[in-house]
């Protein structure tokens, strides 16, 4: 099997470029004319911050638990890069059109409030709700988005290989599977297309992997490195164009 190009998400942003999930990581992975953009969100003190740990510790000080802190707490930390953590409607501001944006719930009690700031953003820009999509490890939250904003859609994250390999996204009327790189197999790939499903696999940060991925007949990746997603797709292009 011949293989085919991979669409590109930019994971958290171009993170080797500023720090992960800041305004300035998703500015840097826009200028590559990407096709997605994945972000983090919590619900903070009734606030969709755009960050990833649960704690402190790795990339801003302490060691406390974030949904223990005011959300204003939080926003006035700078992060490496010197930018703060975004809000969620920033980064929809800042994004538009102009790519994909894959929205991970992390932290409890998200769902209505993200389907809330979608839908009031499309309503005041007049977006489309077609270039969002809306994913968690928490199945529960993907299901009360589908009730809460069923326009929005849903992309399905798994750690491992259930036993009934995709057959969970049924009941979410998921519009993707989002599979984790080190647990990735042709039953689980094969039964996921024959539920209409995007395969999409992380984290993919090597072009070895890339080139697997493309032959089994993945549909894309999220990647710390998107510029080596581009590159394989210009050289699948190229071996399209002189055979």
């Amino acid at each position: 099997m011949n293989p085919g190009t991979l669409f590109c998400f930019a994971h958290r942003g171009y993170q080797l470029r500023a720090s992960e999930n800041t305004l300035q990581a998703i500015s840097q992975a826009l200028e590559l004319a990407i096709g997605g953009i994945e972000i983090d969100v919590w619900n903070i003190g009734g606030q969709l911050l755009v960050t990833h740990d649960r704690r402190l510790g790795r990339l801003l000080s302490g060691n406390e638990l974030i949904t223990d802190l005011h959300p204003d707490t939080l926003r006035e930390r700078t992060l490496p890069c010197g930018n703060k953590i975004p809000t969620l409607r920033e980064v929809l501001e800042l994004v538009g059109s102009s790519a994909q944006l894959n929205i991970e719930i992390k932290g409890p009690n998200s769902a209505a409030l993200i389907a809330k700031e979608i839908r009031m953003f499309v309503s005041d820009e007049g977006a489309s709700f077609e270039q969002y999509i809306v994913s968690s490890f928490d199945h529960r939250q993907l299901h009360e988005c589908l009730h809460l904003i069923p326009e929005v859609r849903r992309g399905v994250l798994f750690s491992g290989i259930p036993l009934d390999l995709a057959a969970s996204t049924e009941p979410l009327k998921a519009y993707s599977l989002h599979t984790c790189l080190d647990f990735l197999e042709a039953d689980l790939i094969a039964d996921a297309k024959r539920r209409g499903l995007k395969n999409y696999v992380f984290t993919v940060n090597n072009p070895d992997d890339l080139l697997l991925l493309a032959t089994q007949g993945v549909d894309g990746v999220f990647t710390d490195k998107p510029q080596i997603v581009l590159d394989f797709n210009t050289q699948v292009l190229a071996g399209t164009k002189s055979s």
